[in-house]
């Protein structure tokens, strides 16, 4: 029906190599947690090397794949189809374009940073295990083409951060662990009814039983009340990854009780998977249902920033406030996403890189408060940075690339989001800008309880930043820093994807996006 394919008239062209590096990317860390599994439990050196060999062969990989990349083709590339099981129409069907590049990457790059920063305590190589099974799950559903397999990637996912959670975590991880997975699996129910409709009723349209994400999207269309039901079915798991308000109930004690490493990764990749999910499978695949429902998600999307900001700001757990400190800048994304522009999108994309970077480290670095004093309570936290500077300075830094100063990388994907909502959604963003000031009540508050004034008996023995924990905060300083300064090779990257996506949406609708130029209106504002 579409000869001319929005998204995969590229693929072909772009693949620079006959060497499946996306196939690569999802198998290599299924290996790997084989290979840590079945070492022997009298070479423990082996296991702690052996997954960091692996997952830095994953981050590797995944730093070729951005160089590898063409830059200003908005289709995907280095696609990978076989078929899988042919009488159902399911294939294995990987690609990559500017929305899912840079999560592969940052995929890519906090995992092995996490297996080699972050001490599990105990029995190491199930926790190692887990993590690079994780890490298959995770890429797997960034690079999945196919409903099919994205819905099995995205199940996949559960099961480590469960057992990653309820083994290694605090006090109540049993409760968090179990609250995750349900919360989890009720919204996949509903997604995989919804895939399994969406198969099915295609069928119509293109003549054969396909799961294929592009061919459904590009060839199939449905009825309007049809669409809407099919989307909120997909809606609903998304919203409940992301977490969208009110649905965010378990994200905060996921957070809390999950070890140190476990809370990277959550906030890091694992609640993109929703932001990316209502790109990759909301817009793209049910453009009039989310043009439909985009009053609803903006409104929900403004009540997570505001609240999730007043909630933060009530919290005296340190890692509780980073916590709901993710619900409030998961808002903006969302918002991005629903207003539909190509500023909005773009930096709804570039929001979800630069929060796992800035919300990543700050988890990080509250684990090793934790390690030093047992404890979060921020009333029993005080005057560190008189032991230890090097410490606080780099606290402040991540801190206030959380707030969004400008730069560092969190101001330039809120700045986009905002101005480009602003045409089509006016009062939410208007109200979505006072999530920014409450930001930084609520984190320079926090920062100036634990770390300003006189340090008492506890805290005089606080021990300053580490060679290797410093080294492991210098790579996320780094990537702060550069995104916060030169966003450019990202947004050129993000953008023709964005753009195609627009096309698609407007091909399908009768919703025409404002013309904007995310290049005119961000380089010279990103590389000041």
């Amino acid at each position: 029906m579409y000869a001319n394919s929005l998204f995969a008239s590229e693929a072909a062209s772009a693949s620079h190599s006959s060497f499946p590096i996306l196939t690569a990317l999802v198998l290599l860390p299924v290996v790997g947690s084989v290979f840590v599994t079945l070492i022997s439990n009298r070479r423990p050196e082996w296991v702690k090397l052996c997954a960091s060999l692996f997952s830095v062969g994953v981050a590797g990989m995944s730093i070729w794949l951005l160089a590898s990349f063409e830059t200003h083709a908005g289709g995907f590339q280095f696609v990978s189809e076989h078929s899988w099981i042919s009488q159902w129409g399911i294939s294995w069907h990987l690609g990559v374009d500017g929305i899912s590049l840079f999560l592969v990457v940052l995929t890519g790059i906090l995992f092995p940073l996490v297996i080699l920063g972050v001490d599990p305590h105990h029995d190491e190589k199930r926790y190692l295990g887990w993590l690079l099974l994780l890490e298959a799950g995770v890429m797997g559903s960034f690079l999945s083409l196919d409903l099919f397999l994205f819905f099995i990637f995205f199940e996949i996912v559960l099961v480590p951060m469960y057992f990653l959670i309820g083994g290694w975590g605090y006090d109540k991880r049993i409760y968090a662990a179990t609250k995750f997975f349900l919360y989890t699996m009720f919204g996949s129910a509903f997604m995989l009814v919804g895939i399994i409709a969406t198969a099915f009723l295609a069928r119509h349209d293109i003549g054969y039983l396909t799961f294929d994400l592009v061919k459904i999207a590009e060839e199939a269309s449905f009825a309007t009340n049809t669409g809407r039901w099919l989307f909120l079915s997909f809606a609903i798991a998304f919203a409940v990854k992301v977490p969208v308000f009110p649905l965010h109930t378990w994200l905060p004690d996921a957070h809390t009780q999950a070890p140190t490493g476990g809370s990277v990764i959550l906030a890091g990749v694992l609640l993109k998977m929703g932001t990316y999910g209502f790109l990759r499978f909301g817009l793209y695949l049910f453009p009039e249902a989310s043009v439909w429902a985009k009053p609803v998600f903006l409104t929900l999307a403004t009540i997570g920033i505001i609240y999730g900001a007043i909630a933060a700001t009530m919290q005296t757990d340190l890692k509780r406030l980073v916590a709901y400190s993710s619900v409030a800048h998961l808002g903006f994304i969302v918002l991005g996403t629903f207003a539909i522009t190509s500023q909005s999108l773009s930096g709804g994309v570039l929001q979800m890189v630069n929060h796992g970077i800035s919300t990543g480290a700050l988890f990080l670095m509250v684990g090793m408060i934790y390690e030093r004093r047992h404890t979060r309570a921020i009333a029993e936290l005080k005057g560190i940075q008189a032991v230890a500077p090097i410490f606080a300075a780099a606290f402040m830094v991540v801190m206030l690339s959380s707030i969004g100063v400008p730069g560092l990388n969190g101001f330039v994907g809120e700045f986009l989001v905002l101005i480009g909502s602003f045409d089509t959604a006016r009062w939410w963003t208007i109200v979505a800008t006072t999530g920014v000031i409450l930001a930084a009540l609520y984190l320079l508050w926090a920062y100036q309880r634990v770390f300003h004034g006189e340090p008492d008996e506890a805290n005089s023995s606080f021990a300053e930043i580490t060679l290797k924990e410093g080294a492991l905060i210098l790579v996320f300083i780094g990537l702060i820093a550069f995104n916060g300064l030169y966003p450019k090779p990202m947004l050129e990257r993000i953008e023709p994807s964005v753009d195609k996506l627009i096309e698609h949406v407007e091909s399908r609708t009768d919703y025409k996006a404002p013309a904007q130029k995310v290049h005119e209106s961000t380089h010279s504002e990103g590389e000041k």
